[in-house]
């Protein structure tokens, strides 16, 4: 079989994704196997593949390739989500572009729009993961307006109603001027913003006297309903009862009393405006003040803003400023910073608005999820565990959940009205089943289909995927079919912390309501992918790479260890394309590595040398001490970790020592039984790396030899675990620091490998012997010998108690610059000699200091004089 000289990662990474496509390895259906389930977190419609997406997907695919290999049925659902906000919002701008305005439209024709959009432009995401080496269950490709889904999401909010969960309120909400829709508290991003407090005042009607209010939204004065002091503040007593006319519209309003108000803060009134601040609304309830509400749904000023109507709010804020100071109502302005609220979908600032929307009530609900996480049993598990806090947080102070959104594009709230009334309207999955109970509630069978009017609003987008892992296998709609039973609980679910509230919270929620039970086991929190000076990627400040270049620049298994040797759960990763490159170095070594193997020739009647046995056995005895290292990292999700024993076990421990040890001697054959073991560990190498480098190893896999599709690696046994041999371990690491000290004494005394150099051993410490051949071999000693002095006139070092002579002749090394170097060593060890003395000298340190510190502190004493008694007498044989 012919091997390219070199690893071509374009070539390779298409021809097998569409090998494995057209075998269907990564499909599942309901078998007698163990399943093992992930959902993947849907990414907006809208989406394209960032570095976030990148890190995340690599996880999980890492996650599902591994449960393949260990014998499970692995099921790794796709989908998108129909993100309501985000996916009008662009629909709007085509439509836009096309001169069509949204409102000159009814809903079915913007609804033929979106849909058209989707199917040009939606799932492109789900097509540039399998760039990156997905092996998810395409064919169960999901998306959260699917018929399916869209009927599991009505028939939850109809039961939700029917429990008497659901209801429609009156409430203040956070508004969305641009998006023209409400949003739940945890869509609403606070930012710190310099702004002004300005100083009004207001006249008091039949008193040649003023008061000051202090606001940062002097617009707002127009919805004044009334001025508040403290009762307990003697600088407004003679205020009480009185009225003050808002400046401008010249409005009476009343002074009222309430210990709400801050005596200490500002000048001690406050500004009422009921619908343009929920505190205020509060306020406004208990006094039963008018609501004027100044904004339209744009957030420009209505009839109520007088000449600004039209106007933008902040438009309004600069014109409103000057006209107040201009008719002497501005007594100052100071600089003042506060916390703004922006939408996290369109960054808009936030206009908190009085409005008619559907809320869930939350209190009952969220009960189960509470004790799912943080009681005893974890039935929940998030890792890293420091997540937990920020859950219960979350959790335990949660507010009813405004599930309606001012918008098309999402599941329309199954409400119809048959009245004019707020409560003329029944819940119901169809129209038929509306018409029923309206006719029932009414007690009127004349009443028909067509005098229903649905309810406008679309619920919000996280009310469909809360159900995600339930209504990706029809759990709603049939709760009792054999996949929802067979694949749910699903195991692992991998995402990011910045939606553990939004979707993480709210889908176990929905589990313990629908299913009685969690909805995954596991919870793995990634951190955000920064840049190297710890910002977060965004497209804004242009710092997200394009994840589609570092795949063909570096190769998706390179890209893949790139973001996995640097990503600990939970930890914010800091990307640097060099560690791409470094995941693309390390694919290149492994196929030099290979082709290094396939190019040895093979003697079938060559006898099995001593030193390939005893290497062999060696890392036997490694590989099964860093599979259970493997297995104790995915344990807890660090797969970081996990990466790196895999990557230190090729590079150094097969690589480095193993290939040294068994390959042949230059033009030389290899013996059948040591190349027949060494493919065997190739292979066992291939198959723990393979959830990493899917692409490079399955590459690899077919070169080694020919295989039938049911061979293949994406499907092979993972090693099991065998004998670990500790003693082999710990004597074979002596060996290698014996072979560094010898190369080292090659390297400073400038002696050519092809010289054979002669080794001799005090071994004070009764190491084992079996070693000396490999040690022959990988130094080109011509032999070893044990003595029970030093050698005169040779080079020497220490491992442990051991000493090691190397025979120099003077002729062949500068004895002036070796003395020198001598001297420095002796120095740097008699200073580490004399800290080491001076702890065990202190009384109050031995006294106090554990046992075994103790003792490894006398270790390095001896150790460190024994080195030193070394230089000296490598020192007195060169004077």
């Amino acid at each position: 079989m012919n091997i390219p000289s070199k690893y071509n990662s374009k070539e390779v990474e298409g021809k097998w994704y569409e090998y494995w496509m057209q075998h269907n390895y990564f499909h599942s259906e309901v078998d007698d196997r163990e399943p093992y389930t992930i959902v993947i977190p849907p990414p907006n419609v809208t989406g394209v593949l960032h570095m976030g997406h990148m890190l995340n997907n690599t996880i999980q695919d890492v996650l599902i390739r591994r449960a393949r290999l260990q014998g499970k049925n692995a099921c790794w659902v796709p989908g998108t989500d129909h993100a309501s906000i985000a996916t009008e919002a662009k629909v709007v701008a085509k439509l836009k572009e096309q001169g069509i305005d949204k409102n000159d439209l009814t809903r079915e024709e913007f609804l033929k729009h979106a849909w058209e959009w989707k199917h040009e432009y939606g799932g492109i995401i789900l097509d540039q993961l399998k760039k990156l080496g997905a092996s998810c269950d395409w064919e169960r490709t999901a998306f959260t307006m699917d018929p399916a889904l869209s009927e599991s999401v009505i028939k939850v909010f109809v039961d939700l109603y029917n429990k008497g969960l659901i209801y429609r309120g009156y409430r203040m909400v956070n508004w969305d001027p641009e998006a023209k829709t409400t949003l739940s508290d945890e869509e609403v991003i606070y930012e710190e913003r310099q702004g002004n407090l300005y100083y009004l005042q207001y006249d008091i009607v039949g008193y040649d006297e003023k008061v000051t209010i202090a606001t940062t939204r002097p617009e707002t004065i127009l919805g004044d309903t009334a001025i508040c002091i403290n009762p307990n503040d003697e600088r407004f007593t003679h205020l009480k009862g009185k009225k003050a006319i808002v400046p401008l519209c010249n409005r009476e309003i009343p002074i009222i009393e309430d210990e709400y108000v801050d005596v200490e803060f500002g000048t001690g009134c406050l500004k009422v405006t009921p619908a343009h601040d929920e505190n205020d609304k509060v306020l406004g309830d208990k006094h039963k003040l008018e609501v004027i509400d100044i904004f339209n749904e744009d957030a420009s000023l209505n009839s109520f803003g007088l000449h600004y109507e039209g106007k933008d709010r902040f438009v309004v804020r600069k014109e409103i400023t000057k006209e107040l100071e201009e008719k002497g109502f501005l007594v100052k302005t100071e600089v003042h910073t506060n916390k703004v609220g922006t939408s996290e979908r369109t960054k808009a600032v936030i206009e908190p608005r009085l409005s008619d929307q559907w809320f869930l009530k939350m209190e009952e609900l969220v009960k189960p999820a509470i004790e799912a996480v943080l009681g005893e049993d974890r039935e929940v598990k998030l890792f890293p565990r420091k997540f937990e806090n920020t859950y219960r947080h979350w959790m335990e102070n949660i507010r009813d959940w405004n599930i309606s959104r001012q918008l098309w594009w999402g599941q329309q709230i199954p409400a119809f009205y048959y009245g004019d009334g707020k409560e003329d309207f029944v819940v119901a999955e169809t129209i038929d089943d509306a018409l029923k109970l309206a006719q029932e509630k009414t007690g009127n069978p004349s009443l028909s289909a067509s005098d229903l009017k649905q309810d406008p609003d679309a619920l919000d987008t996280w009310f469909s995927s809360w159900l995600w892992p339930m209504s990706v296998f029809d759990g709603i709609r049939n709760p009792e079919n054999e996949e929802i039973k067979y694949y749910y609980p699903t195991n692992d679910l991998v995402t990011g912390p910045d939606i553990l509230f939004f979707w993480v919270a709210r889908m176990i929620i929905a589990g313990y309501e629908y299913k009685d039970e969690r909805p995954f086991e596991n919870v793995y929190l990634t951190g955000l992918v920064r840049d190297k000076q710890r910002r977060k990627m965004s497209k804004s400040l242009g710092n997200s790479p394009d994840a589609l270049k570092l795949i063909e620049d570096f190769g998706a298994d390179g890209v893949r260890v790139g973001l996995l040797l640097s990503s600990a759960a939970g930890n914010d990763l800091l990307f640097d394309e060099d560690l791409c490159q470094q995941g693309k170095g390390f694919a290149n070594k492994i196929w030099n590595t290979f082709r290094l193997i396939k190019g040895w020739e093979i003697d079938e009647n060559l006898a099995q040398p001593e030193t390939a046995k005893i290497g062999l056995a060696w890392y036997a005895a490694k590989f099964n001490k860093v599979l259970l290292e493997i297995d104790d990292h995915f344990s807890k999700y660090r797969l970081s970790d996990a990466l790196m024993a895999i990557y230190k076990l090729i590079t150094d421990d097969f690589s480095s020592w193993l290939l040294e040890i068994v390959k042949p001697g230059y033009q030389q054959p290899i013996d059948a039984i040591t190349y027949k073991a060494v493919i065997g560990i190739l292979e066992n190498n291939l198959k723990v790396l393979h959830p990493f480098m899917p692409f490079l190893t399955e590459e690899i896999w077919q070169h080694i030899t020919e295989r039938t599709p049911e061979n293949a690696l994406i499907i092979a046994k993972y090693p099991a675990i065998g004998e670990v041999n500790e003693e082999l371990i710990a004597n074979f690491e002596f060996m290698t620091d014996v072979v560094s000290g010898i190369r080292t004494i090659r390297k400073d005394k400038n002696i050519s490998f092809k010289d054979a150099i002669e080794l001799s051993v005090v071994n004070s410490e009764n190491f084992t012997k079996e070693f000396d051949a490999v040690i022959q071999k990988l130094t080109n000693a011509s032999e070893v010998s044990y003595v029970s002095d030093k050698v005169e006139g040779a080079a020497s070092f220490r491992v442990k108690s051991n000493e090691y002579f190397v025979p120099i002749s003077l002729d062949t090394i500068d004895v002036e610059a070796e003395i020198t170097k001598l001297n420095a060593e002796l120095k740097r060890a008699e200073g580490f000699l004399t800290g080491i003395q001076k702890k065990l000298s202190n009384e109050r340190f031995v006294s106090n200091a554990p046992e075994q510190v103790i003792t490894l502190e006398r270790k390095k004493e001896s150790d460190t004089l024994a080195k030193i008694e070394t230089i000296k007498a490598s020192l007195a044989s060169l004077q």
